[in-house]
């Protein structure tokens, strides 16, 4: 029996389990995939955005900016890198300039700071690699970048630490309303009840809102293709560099992220399937093309990865934050789509005063702890950083990925968390082991063999992301000693 279910553990859910664990009450979360950020959270762009885009007087606009000023302490609290790199929207024209113009009027009323019109020396003295033809920019300072999984696993991480229980594999199939005013969801597993539950499924908000007996609105899943390039590009552009939105979204971006590649991306492509991460040639040739409208001089080599990722479009046209209509305790953070990883601070504190105006005030805990510290990385310490950590723990002196120089000590750290950690995404995400240029093609099988030396789990049993994602299908020895030919 729990206080809390919150369902959904993306950087919505996760940063919601963070903010009520601070007080005495009994959570749990359960999540459909393998891991924290193991959809949508996991595949975006990581912009911590200004918010001149959201519509005045939209929850979208007011928690955008909120969230945004929320940043600093929280990365800081987190051990999660953070940058306020500022952003850029590009103009070429007149018709752009105008829409210019629009957005910084829309920012003034959001509440952002520092908005200014720059014209086209300014721009390229900032970022020499744009366009020589553009004519302006729009220049938002309090804009920034961030590790979107790392982000979510940290606010997962610092959750656990305070208490919450985390369910991975865990796919809520129905949700029943007992007799006692309790709600007894079902999952593809076991049971859980609960008094009240808070609806953070992502592109599935509207599945379990009718779950609950709500048909009150509608997701619709849009997907945002990316390339990520190597190290060796990523320093092309220091800011984020965005062209004017349209109705389906801020457009082709080119950013740094704070790992040091370079990003491009998203196009926008609605969809039907709530689990199409799949790219496809003509997305990623569009979103290259685009890009190359606003840094001509991007490489056409130097892609070490493509992507996608689905955005939870709600029909209503703006976040949905609110009690449901069939109970008061059941509470939707549905239709969050960008800005959603920028707003994800502010929605929790959100449906923190609406349970607490169902609720009355909570009790806080005398011991909450919102500080978490990340996995030492072996790759950012000095010379005698590493000598001295390799003296204290010899598993840091033997370098598991030799592309982003992750050594057997992180890997290992990373599998020691209250978040169950099985996967050879989960390590990844935790790690960057597998991220760099090769991919995972050199460390995946020795990340595999410390998986199976610390938790015990068979090398055949292992996945990449949970479910039947099985990496290896058995050992060639008992294939041949069982007949089979080679």
């Amino acid at each position: 029996m729990y206080d809390i279910i919150v369902i959904g553990a993306g950087v919505v859910g996760a940063s919601i389990a963070r903010e009520l664990a601070r007080f005495k009450l009994n959570i749990a979360v359960l999540e459909a995939g393998s891991d924290a950020a193991a959809g949508s959270s996991g595949a975006n762009s990581g912009i911590v955005h200004a918010g001149y885009d959201c519509k005045p007087g939209t929850l979208m606009a007011r928690l955008n900016v909120q969230g945004n000023a929320m940043y600093d302490r929280i990365c800081k609290e987190l051990d999660v890198p953070f940058r306020r790199n500022g952003s850029l929207v590009l103009a070429f024209n007149d018709e752009d300039v105008f829409q210019l113009e629009r957005l910084m009027v829309q920012g003034v009323k959001n509440g952002v700071a520092d908005l200014r019109l720059l014209p086209a020396n300014e721009v390229l003295e900032m970022e020499p690699s744009i366009n020589p033809g553009v004519v302006a920019a729009l220049w938002a300072p309090t804009g920034g970048i961030t590790s979107p999984y790392e982000l979510t696993i940290a606010m997962a991480e610092n959750a656990a630490d305070n208490g919450v229980e985390f369910y991975f594999e865990h796919r809520a199939e129905s949700i029943e309303r007992k007799e006692n005013d309790k709600f007894r969801i079902i999952t593809s597993r076991r049971d859980f009840v609960a008094s009240c539950v808070i609806n953070a499924a992502g592109v599935n908000g509207d599945v379990i809102s009718k779950m609950a007996g709500d048909d009150s609105f509608i997701i619709h899943p849009r997907k945002g293709e990316y390339c990520l390039y190597d190290r060796k590009w990523g320093n092309m552009v220091s800011r984020t560099v965005f062209q004017p939105p349209s109705n389906m979204g801020k457009g082709v971006l080119v950013t740094p992220t704070v790992d040091g590649n370079l990003l491009i991306g998203p196009n926008a492509v609605d969809t039907e399937k709530r689990d199409d991460d799949c790219t496809s040639a003509e997305g990623l040739a569009f979103i290259y093309s685009k890009a190359l409208e606003s840094v001509p001089s991007l490489p056409g080599d130097g892609v070490i990865t493509v992507f996608a990722g689905l955005r939870a479009i709600a029909d209503e046209g703006d976040f949905i934050v609110r009690p449901s209509g069939v109970s008061e305790k059941i509470i939707h953070a549905a239709g969050i789509c960008s800005p959603g990883l920028t707003a994800a601070p502010a929605i929790a504190r959100e449906v923190n005063a609406i349970l607490t105006g169902i609720c009355g005030p909570l009790e806080l805990k005398k011991d909450f702890n919102p500080i978490r510290k990340g996995i030492k990385r072996f790759r950012d310490m000095d010379w005698e950083e590493r000598m001295q950590i390799v003296k204290e723990d010899p598993k840091y002196g033997r370098i598991v990925c030799r592309c982003e120089t992750v050594t057997e000590g992180e890997i290992v750290q990373a599998l020691r968390t209250k978040l169950p950690v099985n996967t050879t995404d989960a390590i990844k995400r935790r790690t960057r082991a597998g991220m760099g240029r090769c991919q995972g093609g050199f460390c995946t099988p020795r990340i595999m063999e410390i998986i199976e030396r610390e938790l015990g789990i068979p090398m055949e049993y292992i996945t990449k992301k949970g479910g039947s994602s099985r990496i290896v299908l058995g050992r060639i020895k008992d294939f041949l000693e069982e007949g089979g030919e080679l």
